[in-house]
């Protein structure tokens, strides 16, 4: 009898064909690249994100099952592929969208080399080259930012002194893109839940087999901050 159920299950798991359809049907198209044959998957969600994510990479496949992006296509993922390190060779940028709201945008970024397979390569988290790089001080009177040895004072006697921070905040926007062939970065400048006094720019480049900061800037004039406008990707 046991040899009959061995023999049983031996031919349903060889012979009946699974249908693997169901599995692809739960995956839709998030973003892509159609002239590099990149196309992103992901699986929609109840919770108003996509998870599973799926990335076809010029005919090969890489699972990311933790990744997560809102499933409103305004926000949906971006995806670049330039050279932003100078060595001749395209990298793939990928940029999520964790969170959105009213002055608020939390984005993550993944970057990949490609040596027989795509290679993951860090990128220093903004906030830590922030609080590495600036130096901040907020009264009623004035919000100060230094950038290493170049200062910024913003006036703040019109704001109400009981709706101010205690501190500037910083990451209420993050938002990352490839500009001019450049990994770039902009991080809001806070001082109230509703007042910012401009960004916080990083533009990276690679060293140290990691891409670090390689010049800060903190813009006020909206006309000559690079994220606004047509990018120039």
């Amino acid at each position: 009898m046991k040899r009959h159920v061995i023999l049983l299950l031996v031919f349903i798991f060889f012979v009946v064909p699974k249908s693997i359809s169901g599995t692809n049907e739960e995956y839709e198209v998030v973003s892509k690249l159609p002239k590099e044959s990149i196309v992103l998957y992901a699986k929609k969600m109840n919770d108003g994100l996509y998870r599973d994510f799926k990335l076809d990479f010029k005919g090969e496949t890489y699972f990311r099952p933790f990744w997560i992006n809102v499933t409103n296509p305004t926000y949906a993922p971006k995806i670049f592929y330039q050279d932003i390190n100078e060595d001749g060779k395209k990298e793939l940028i990928i940029t999520l969208t964790k969170g959105y709201g009213s002055g608020v945008r939390d984005e993550e970024v993944y970057v990949y080399s490609y040596t027989n397979g795509l290679i993951d390569v860090v990128v220093d988290n903004p906030l830590a080259i922030i609080n590495k790089n600036v130096k901040t001080k907020l009264t009623p009177e004035k919000a100060e930012i230094t950038l290493v040895d170049k200062g910024f004072i913003v006036d703040t006697k019109s704001i109400e002194s009981t709706h101010l921070f205690e501190v500037i905040g910083f990451g209420s926007v993050i938002d990352y893109e490839v500009i001019n062939n450049n990994l770039m970065v902009r991080v809001s400048v806070q001082i109230t839940p509703a007042v910012f006094v401009g960004d916080i720019v990083i533009t990276y480049e690679y060293r140290d087999k990691m891409y670090q900061a390689k010049a800060i800037e903190f813009i006020t004039d909206i006309n000559k901050n690079p994220f606004y406008g047509p990018v120039k990707h």
